[in-house]
């Protein structure tokens, strides 16, 4: 099955091979799944949705690379696609890895969780998992243009013990030889940041989601 042109510029990002910082708006059809998506890489810009390519540039501003962050444009493609603006994540991308420092139980009775719930709208195929203490959850689903995601939720009272650190390093144990792990991010979310960070994620751009059939 041949991969969607976004999931292949994703998974070279996550290697280190970023696209060329040339100022670039770049529309693409719609990946499927459950979301279509801005994606913003350094000085280049990708559009996944089915939208001509032609307004979607008519609606930017020449020369200005930021113009796709003003809440006018994001407004203006929901529109076109009936659905609503997510919000704005960084991006965050990490290899695979051969250990975790935590033991995870498989939970199939937290749907109602509330990081769970968010997970549903923009992932399948979702796995949650807990630790054993049931302190901290985590969920790892099929996201944007079929990529490998994960999310991570710690209680207040186990939070700057390191558990979200563990759990970020734990997801990357499930990421096939030569692939990744995606997470996204709120950038003021200094905590998860740093946990991610201290898991080997690293950063590859930022993006908005705008969740199908909303």
């Amino acid at each position: 099955m041949t991969e969607h042109p976004l999931a292949v510029m994703l998974h070279a990002a996550a290697h280190g091979d970023h696209p060329p910082p040339d100022g670039f708006v770049e529309v693409m059809p719609s990946p499927g799944g459950p979301a279509d998506a801005i994606v913003d890489f350094t000085a280049h810009l990708v559009v996944a949705a089915d939208v001509p390519a032609d307004d979607v540039l008519n609606a930017l501003p020449t020369g200005d690379l930021s113009a796709w962050t003003h809440p006018s444009f994001q407004l203006w493609l929901a529109e076109r696609l009936g659905s609503k603006p997510g919000s704005r994540d960084l991006v965050m991308a990490a290899p695979p890895a051969d250990h975790a420092d935590v033991e995870l139980t498989p939970r199939d009775d937290l749907g109602g969780h509330d990081r769970v719930q968010r997970a549903s709208r923009y992932r399948g195929d979702l796995q949650v998992f807990t630790d054993p203490d049931e302190l901290g959850v985590l969920v790892i689903g099929r996201g944007l243009a079929g990529r490998l995601e994960c999310a991570f939720e710690v209680e207040p009272p186990a939070r700057h013990r390191g558990l979200g650190r563990r759990l970020a390093l734990a997801a990357r144990t499930f990421v096939p030889e030569g692939r990744a792990i995606f997470a996204q991010v709120a950038p003021g979310n200094v905590a998860s940041v740093r946990a991610l960070l201290s898991a080997g994620f690293r950063p590859i751009g930022g993006e908005v989601l705008f969740a199908r059939g909303k």
